[in-house]
């Protein structure tokens, strides 16, 4: 049984590594920045699917850092955000591109920060990091890698052949550029729609399909759900069904990260149910603290 799960998560893994939608967005992606003249060109993208290599390979050696990009006239715009609105339950809120979004009078309602305009130019007061052409290749293969994972699982577990499955539809671009903020010394506490982040430390395709699975390769030897990914390793805390169980320990990692004042960060990920849970206030009382 052992080996005919391991031959079932190898078939997996070879749809998702000859997926022609990989190879179809890979080779347009040149087209697509060549396009418009509002976007600085990349030349000669790869039409070949990068290898991931192993963490080293996809995490730089320090964190990007926030900076000022250049004033490029040709490619960035000035719309003036204070004449600005967008339409939002319970009332219309103004535009920020300042990381200064809080007002201070409670009077006025939190501003919507944001960095480029609707047709995805950046804003010229806006604080952008400048990247490699190199890991911009990555962060775009890793997200198309994302969604085929993604649609391939998901399909096994509507025909029976895993149990469970979420997908992160809507989240690729939030998974794979928070990962390529950190250190591989950062630690990340998920929830269930984070394996991009994964993905970008070095996990590998077949280690997705392991888990997935709960063949004998499986790290959580197939106690746990599928997705219930977690990798010492890459410092990936083991997903957790119960919601919003992973953000008091986070801010515990935080604060003990700071008392032995090592250079890296305790990260965490919840949505809309975990807004919604009393550890989200236990864990802002923790930090005001």
């Amino acid at each position: 049984m052992a080996g005919l799960g391991m031959r079932k998560s190898r078939n997996f893994i070879n749809r998702i590594i000859s997926s022609s939608q990989i190879h179809q967005s890979l080779g347009v992606l040149e087209h697509i920045h060549s396009a418009s003249s509002h976007r600085t060109h990349l030349s000669k993208f790869p039409t070949k699917i990068p290898t991931w290599g192993g963490p080293a390979a996809l995490s730089s050696s320090r964190r990007f850092e926030s900076t000022e990009a250049e004033k490029q006239a040709e490619c960035m715009t000035d719309i003036g955000d204070d004449n600005q609105m967008l339409d939002f339950p319970g009332g219309r809120i103004a535009f920020t591109s300042s990381m200064r979004f809080i007002p201070e009078s409670p009077e006025e309602r939190i501003r919507c920060y944001r960095v480029i305009d609707e047709e995805g130019r950046p804003l010229m007061d806006s604080g952008l990091t400048k990247i490699s052409e190199e890991v911009a290749v990555k962060m775009y293969t890793g997200m198309v890698t994302l969604q085929v994972l993604d649609t391939v699982f998901y399909e096994a577990q509507r025909q029976g052949r895993i149990s469970f499955y979420v997908t992160t539809i809507g989240e690729e671009a939030i998974n794979i550029a928070s990962a390529a903020a950190l250190t591989m010394d950062d630690l990340v506490f998920p929830q269930y729609r984070e394996p991009g982040v994964l993905l970008w430390r070095g996990f590998t395709l077949q280690e997705f399909a392991n888990q997935c699975f709960g063949n004998k390769a499986d790290y959580g030897k197939g106690r746990q759900m599928p997705i219930h990914y977690g990798s010492n390793k890459l410092n990936y805390f083991t997903v957790s069904s119960t919601i919003a169980t992973q953000l008091p320990p986070a801010v515990g990692a935080a604060y003990s990260l700071k008392m032995d004042k090592q250079d890296a960060c305790a990260v965490t990920y919840f949505g809309d149910g975990g807004s919604s849970e009393v550890e989200i206030l236990q864990t802002a009382h923790t930090i005001a603290i």
